[in-house]
């Protein structure tokens, strides 16, 4: 199986103004190999500057240990895909964006500095998204190749990738993505009574309970030498399923896209995620939609400790544990605003670190997004649902 190392590039300051953004240069390099500790073991402090206070095993059946957060005291600016391509820290994500509103968005956001753009098929806006890319291009606050696009499969397409990954371009007016990643692991009717969110008669998802996300994966491999996707990745997978996925594949997922924040570490995943060489993109940040994670007590007092908003925490929280995070909104200000992103102390890192800690300890970890698919996906927060082949 091919396994390239994947590393990042780190700046010596992140985003020092809106306009430099696209000229920052990186100084060294650290594999991200070198972040995953062997099992049972600490991280090396002279590997990775910070704190590691609990080692726990991604092999353990304990969800009540206290995981270790493993940061970085120096914000990166980019990291490195085990493609070789180098994606963004911070990208624009267009989930739940009304419509009439994401071409504006999308193309102010190029213009004040974002370099990665998150889509997907399933949102129902990619043209809109297609239209504010063509609108930035135009104008010249960017050019497609320095723009790092993703867009995802959905599930309606598992079984017909290629016909999925058309789909997406011509309504994004594009010739190529830089990802394409696997939304869920699941398959649903192509010939449902809708091409998104086919339902049954009873309201249900009209699922295919004989669907395998492996031989999906097949499916997406291929699409590599058709130059119409630089790489493949997945979403929504649980420590278990990339496992699965891993045993078979011949091309390694470049990316693993997951709900991430300290309400719900996920460090199994993302240890997983290291050791493998994939790359852990956060999705909903601030806890999904109205940010219920704002409002949290040690996000708020890490916020007031460095002069800043909690939303700047939640955003720096991903970047400092060697994550691209993805934020997403349609106000200028705040799209302009979730650009910034701030170095967290020891002690800053310590109070997220004991939340998350207490949150797994007392088994309460917050997982906002789940579709009602009823599998079993294999993440210990949730062990209830069906099985699949290949699956748990």
């Amino acid at each position: 199986m091919r396994n390239p190392t994947a590393t990042f590039s780190r700046a010596s300051s992140l985003f020092p103004s809106l306009s430099s953004f696209p000229l920052l240069l990186s100084r060294s390099s650290i594999t991200l190999a070198s972040l995953a500790p062997a099992t049972g073991t600490r991280t090396s402090p002279s590997r990775i500057p910070g704190t590691s206070r609990s080692w726990y095993s991604s092999n353990s059946s304990s969800r009540h240990a206290s995981p270790p957060i493993r940061w970085l005291t120096m914000a990166p600016s980019t990291f490195k895909l085990n493609t070789g391509q180098d994606i963004p820290a911070v990208g624009f994500g267009t989930w739940q964006a009304g419509p009439g509103e994401v071409a504006a968005a999308v193309t102010y956001a190029l213009k004040v500095g974002y370099r990665l753009i998150d889509a997907a098929y399933c949102y129902g806006n990619e043209d809109e998204v297609g239209q504010g890319l063509k609108a930035a291009f135009d104008a010249g606050h960017a050019r497609r190749e320095d723009v790092f696009v993703i867009t995802k499969l959905w599930n309606t397409y598992s079984s017909r990738a290629e016909v999925g990954l058309d789909k997406s371009l011509r309504a994004l007016g594009l010739d190529y993505v830089d990802l394409f990643l696997v939304h869920w692991p699941v398959g649903m009717n192509p010939d449902g009574n809708d091409d998104r969110f086919p339902k049954l008669p009873d309201g249900s998802r009209d699922m295919l309970w004989d669907h395998d996300h492996v031989a999906t994966w097949r499916r997406m491999e291929a699409l590599v030498a058709t130059g119409k996707a630089r790489g493949v990745g997945v979403c929504n997978y649980s420590a278990p399923y990339l496992r699965r996925l891993l045993e078979h594949a011949t091309v390694v997922p470049a990316v693993n896209q997951i709900e991430n924040h300290p309400g719900l570490p996920q460090q199994d995943v993302v240890d997983l995620c290291r050791e493998k060489g994939i790359h852990v993109i956060a999705y909903s940040p601030l806890g999904s939609s109205g940010g219920p994670l704002l409002q949290s007590e040690p996000v708020t007092k890490v916020a007031e400790r460095k002069g800043v908003s909690p939303g700047t925490v939640l955003l720096s929280y991903h970047v400092a544990r060697g994550s691209t995070v993805l934020a997403k909104s349609v106000t200028e200000a705040r799209i302009k605003a979730n650009l910034e992103i701030v170095d967290l102390d020891a002690d800053d890192r310590k109070i997220l670190d004991d939340y998350s800690a207490a949150l797994a300890r007392d088994g309460s970890v917050q997982r906002f997004v789940y579709p009602p698919f009823g599998v079993n996906f294999g993440f210990p927060d949730k062990n209830s649902g069906r099985s699949l082949p290949n699956g748990v």
